[in-house]
């Protein structure tokens, strides 16, 4: 099963900088995981691509959170192979 690749857990929380502001996000180890690896895919630090999230979800409608918007933008990494 590939939740075993990094295990179930509670989020755990990190701060990032974002506009050199720092920020707290919670997120699952998974989801920890699978950011580090798109950072890593897209040679950024970890910060720098949240910032690009953070920008995008701002652009939206009806922006979600910064964490759910994390997520949903691994998701659609995910999807789109």
């Amino acid at each position: 099963m590939a939740a075993e690749l990094v295990g179930y857990g509670p989020p755990i929380k990190r701060s990032v900088l974002i506009a050199g502001h720092p920020t707290s996000i919670s997120l699952e180890p998974i989801f920890w995981r699978a950011l580090e690896i798109a950072a890593q895919d897209a040679h950024l630090p970890v910060n720098a691509l949240v910032a690009q999230i953070d920008e995008a979800r701002l652009g939206a409608k009806n922006p979600p959170n910064l964490t759910s918007a994390i997520r949903q933008w691994l998701f659609a990494r995910v999807l789109s192979g």
